[in-house]
């Protein structure tokens, strides 16, 4: 910070006594003008000046200017006077605590009375002081800890530099490096330390310098103690992350009690090598199916980046939470505004992955990509609800993707992917081209349309065989969007039979032997997506409750899930059921019980968004919990450790071998000349010629 700066000398006070016109000479009478002029900063206990003038005063007149601040007032100056007058004045800035200040002149006459005040800054004074120059995170294994101390006197000065004792941590000097050493005006020293944390998590480090009295001279100058400041404190809050690899666990509930309590369990061991001081276990209570989205909406909400399929994965979550606030009429200004900006930019980030016949590809270079226009062009129709999107962009996207349909009316794959992870199970022709339809359907295409009538013809060709459970449940969803009851039914009725009941969850796997946890969430959020979006029942509502369930114990520590398609879907999913099944009423009392402790929170319709966390003195153990109420509550326990970092394992080890490689190529010049010699540098060959004809000279080519 800056200590010291120029004088700004401001023309603070203009007022007309006789007349309220706003030009004072254009007065009838005799106009009388007072001026004060004074600094915009004044530093702290230093010497300061302000200059008063009167003009033309119309009787006797008393002026007063006072400096007021909330320690005390301090009149600068008072002077009576029937004649003009201009003079400065000399006063000392006071200490204080509050920077700025209020600055009152007051002019006082028989039959006339003014008051005016104008603010001022106080600049604190500080003949030295500390900027910590670590980053405020400090890692297993870091060598030291720096501080930089300057010196803003004119002056040298013998600092003495001491670390603030503490018992989260130990700060040993570095070796060769000097804790009291000369500091002469305007220099800067940094300072180094090894620190020894004997705690996790924020811990805050204090070191102290001051000025002391030295006999020894500095630079040939005798060092000076300064009358005010001579110590200055420094504190910094450095995060102290254990050793080793983090590990999360997490147990999830959504619980809707409706007047009768309900009850849970969970029992979290630790491993025998979790890193000693580094676990924790917390419960977080919240009154919204996607509370827990809506509390990291900065990492869901966050500017998206990366590649064209990356930037999509980031982007797509927050419109559907968005459509969600607005359906249930959550949205806030703040939250619209920020989530304008990163729309916006996540909008224009993704043209540049767009090729001019309208397909988008990974790194904007290349074939189309069926799959990521697709996903591109479906969100992008979501998000013109709250950004702009320009029309013709989604047009060309989907007159590239009609162009790729073929004769049997599936559509054609174009294009790889950079992460095959982020097209979930989208693999095979007919379940592209279900993600497709479902894509022209989410736009309100209809399903009469040529193109729509030839995809669905392809897809009904696929219905008789329906081994693969992530097809059926995708095609279960594109024939509800279709209006297509019979073929509806069908399809969920068969994914009634493999669904896989534990207790009141209901979730799909891709096959008994196929268990990914990431496709188990997209083919269960499909399936959701199937039963909601055709004018549900409450028959429907209470299927799809078992489907939550399951899925909202699935939610990571953030609110998302394990992957990045999967994601998507599922706060699809979320989404669609939340809207459907919001109320406005109701109230819960969470009860978590430890082994040692008891953690009890209330959740009500003004505090349902709100992320309630505390964290449990027991971070292993058996916990019990109650939810008694009217509201459901979403509840999760978390438990985060580290463990020592695993030995890098490899499967496979790819050498390079470098080998000098030499290919003769023959060069024949269109020139009639004679060739002098050829110069061969890394990569280039440079030709030398001689005897050019005039008429080749000037010719770049």
């Amino acid at each position: 910070s800056c200590r010291w700066m120029p004088v700004r000398w401001v023309l603070e006070l203009l007022f007309c006594l006789a007349t309220p016109f706003v030009n004072c000479c254009m007065c009838d009478a005799v106009c009388s003008q007072y001026l004060v002029a004074i600094p915009a900063v004044i530093e702290a206990g230093a010497e300061a000046k302000f200059c008063a003038t009167l003009r033309q005063p119309s009787g006797t007149l008393v002026m007063t200017v006072t400096l007021k601040s909330r320690e005390k007032n301090t009149t600068l100056f008072t002077h009576t006077s029937n004649e003009a007058f201009q003079t400065c004045v000399q006063f000392k800035a006071p200490f204080v605590q509050k920077e700025v200040q209020i600055f009152e002149v007051e002019v006082r006459g028989d039959a006339f009375y003014s008051k005016q005040v104008r603010k001022v800054m106080i600049q604190a004074y500080d003949p030295f002081t500390f900027i910590q120059t670590d980053k405020p995170i400090y890692l297993p294994g870091q060598k030291g800890n720096n501080a930089t101390v300057f010196n803003y006197l004119t002056s040298c000065i013998m600092v003495t530099v001491t670390p603030g004792p503490s018992s989260d941590y130990t700060l040993t000097p570095l070796s060769g490096d000097l804790y009291t050493s000369c500091l002469c005006a305007n220099e800067r020293k940094t300072l180094r330390w090894t620190m020894i944390p004997t705690a996790l998590g924020a811990v805050n480090v204090t070191v102290s310098a001051e000025a002391v009295a030295s006999h020894v001279s500095c630079d040939n100058e005798v060092v000076s103690v300064p009358d005010r400041g001579r110590i200055d404190v420094v504190t910094k809050s450095l995060i102290v992350k254990a050793e080793g690899t983090e590990m999360t666990k997490t147990y999830n509930w959504l619980l809707c009690p409706k007047g009768s309590p309900l009850t849970e369990e969970a029992e979290i061991h630790l491993p025998e090598n979790v890193i000693e001081g580094s676990a924790r276990t917390s419960v977080s209570v919240l009154g919204d199916i996607l509370g827990r989205a809506l509390k990291n909406l900065d990492g869901l909400l966050q500017m998206p980046y990366g590649c064209g399929e990356q930037n999509m994965a980031l982007l797509a979550p927050n419109i559907y939470i968005l459509h969600y606030l607005k359906g249930t009429q959550q949205l806030t200004t703040a939250i619209m505004e920020k989530a304008t900006n990163f729309l916006t930019s996540g909008y224009q980030r993704q043209l540049n992955y767009k090729s001019a016949d309208g397909a988008y590809t990974t790194f904007g270079t290349g074939p189309g990509n069926t799959w990521l226009t697709a996903f591109v062009v479906r969100s992008f129709a979501k998000a013109q609800s709250f950004v702009y999107i320009d029309p013709r962009k989604i047009e060309e996207s989907k007159s590239w993707l009609q162009h790729r349909q073929q004769e049997n009316g599936c559509f054609e794959k174009s294009g790889k992917l950079f992460n095959n992870r982020m097209k979930g199970g989208v693999s095979d022709e007919v379940t592209l081209s279900a993600y497709v339809t479902a894509a022209f359907l989410e736009m309100n295409t209809s399903q009469h349309d040529p193109v729509m009538n030839k995809s669905l013809a392809c897809l009904k060709e696929s219905l008789s065989d329906l081994s693969n459970t992530y097809t059926t449940a995708l095609l279960a969803y594109v024939f509800t969007l279709a209006g297509d009851v019979e073929t509806r039914a069908h399809l969920l009725q068969h994914l009634d039979t493999v669904a896989v009941r534990e207790g009141g969850f209901l979730y799909w796997s891709q096959t008994a032997a196929e268990t990914s946890a990431s496709l188990s969430v997209e083919i269960s959020s499909y399936v959701l997506l199937a039963k909601l979006s055709a004018s549900p029942t409450a028959e429907d509502l209470g299927y799809a409750s078992g489907i939550i369930r399951w899925l909202t114990g699935q939610q990571n520590y953030y609110g998302g899930f394990s992957s990045t398609q999967d994601t998507v879907v599922a706060l699809q999913a979320l989404a669609l059921y939340s809207t459907l099944v919001f109320s406005p009423e109701g109230w819960s009392t969470v009860t978590v019980q430890a082994p040692s402790s008891q953690l009890t929170f209330d959740v009500n319709q003004s505090n349902k968004l709100l992320y309630q966390e505390e964290a449990l003195q027991d971070v292993s153990g058996k916990y019990s919990l109650e939810v008694k109420g009217t509201a459901c509550a979403s509840v999760q326990i978390s438990a985060t450790y580290n463990i020592p970092t695993p030995a890098d394992v490899t499967t496979l080890s790819v050498k390079q071998v470098c080998k000098q490689v030499s290919i003769i190529t023959l060069f024949k010049h269109r020139y009639n000349s004679t060739n002098d010699r050829v110069e061969q540098k890394e990569d280039h060959v440079l030709v030398y010629l001689e005897e050019v004809s005039e008429s080749h000279c000037g010719d770049t080519r």
